[in-house]
């Protein structure tokens, strides 16, 4: 089991160490470059070149059963459930086989409207404590799976 986690953008890197450190399981920080590697020997900084979705590519191509992934990106939560990895958001919440088409669907919508309207105001939620607290309640839960 690895944990894999989208890290250019992830809010959550310190408390994924902290679970994983824990639970005694390996993570793979992956990113473009610019995050300071961890000192603990579980976590690994995995540098991948730049470019659009390299990082998320590499993820897909390792992610397998048994493994968990931390992304927002939903094309690459849908590649990682395909091949059986569980998904965890930053907040939480799980991504699974009978939600990510909804996920999907939602994303593309919405990329829709953005394009239709390139004044639309309006991004997501905060990340919130809350968002921290389940998303570390979720990722304990899917480690003892």
């Amino acid at each position: 089991m690895v944990i894999y986690v989208d890290a250019d953008a992830c809010p959550v890197k310190a408390e994924v160490e902290q679970v994983a450190t824990r639970h005694k399981v390996g993570v793979k920080l992956v990113c473009n470059g610019g995050i300071r590697p961890s000192a603990n020997p579980l976590v690994d900084l995995v540098v991948v070149d730049a470019g659009p979705d390299v990082a998320d590519m590499w993820i897909a191509e390792q992610a397998g059963p048994g493994d968990i992934v931390i992304t927002t990106d939903i094309p690459l939560a849908a590649k990682a459930v395909e091949a059986g990895a569980q998904v965890l958001k930053p907040n939480g919440e799980p991504l699974t086989q009978a939600n990510i088409g909804n996920a999907l669907a939602t994303r593309d919508l919405m990329y829709d409207l953005r394009a239709a309207d390139p004044f639309r105001q309006g991004g997501g939620k905060g990340f919130t404590k809350s968002d921290r607290s389940r998303f570390l309640n979720a990722l304990d839960h899917a480690l003892r799976r």
